[in-house]
């Protein structure tokens, strides 16, 4: 039998899926993901999104450092870091994250300064939101094996 709140976890977890895919935040890709996961990587998933945290705030700090130079003229390096932001980023099926940096590659093609600042902010907060949930998601993950695994006697 499994434990009593493993179900409703699942629920919980679907639900909140469901919300992110209608938000638009997450795409199929991110399904695919999920399903290379199993019994003997169970935790691949949150491996890999993790993986992508750590190189997201890498490329982030680097396009803040980049702006924030007023001596700053070199827009090719920012479509570097923004095509690398995209490729990961549509990897996880980071829709949302995905689609404004193609708006702030827009902007850095156009030398577009104030743009790219914007599309910055735009892309923070989307990155911040997206790691947000996938962080609830992978809690209500654990919190669902470990309910799962939890066996109660059989009453007579």
């Amino acid at each position: 039998m499994l434990g009593l709140g493993a179900d409703r976890l699942r629920a919980d977890m679907n639900r909140l899926l469901a919300f992110l895919f209608h938000q638009g935040v997450l795409d199929e890709q991110f399904l695919q993901l999920q399903q290379l996961q199993d019994e003997s990587s169970p935790n691949f998933v949150s491996e890999v999104v993790n993986i992508y945290f750590h190189e997201s705030e890498k490329l982030l700090r680097n396009l803040r450092s980049l702006l924030m130079d007023r001596e700053f003229s070199d827009y090719k390096k920012i479509g570097i870091h923004l095509n690398q932001f995209m490729g990961s980023s549509s990897s996880i099926g980071a829709k949302r994250v995905r689609n404004v940096c193609v708006a702030f590659r827009a902007a850095s093609e156009q030398n577009n300064r104030a743009g790219c600042l914007r599309a910055l902010e735009l892309l923070e907060h989307e990155y911040c939101f997206l790691k947000n949930k996938l962080h609830e998601l992978f809690q209500i993950e654990q919190q669902r094996v470990l309910a799962a695994g939890v066996r109660y006697p059989m009453q007579n």
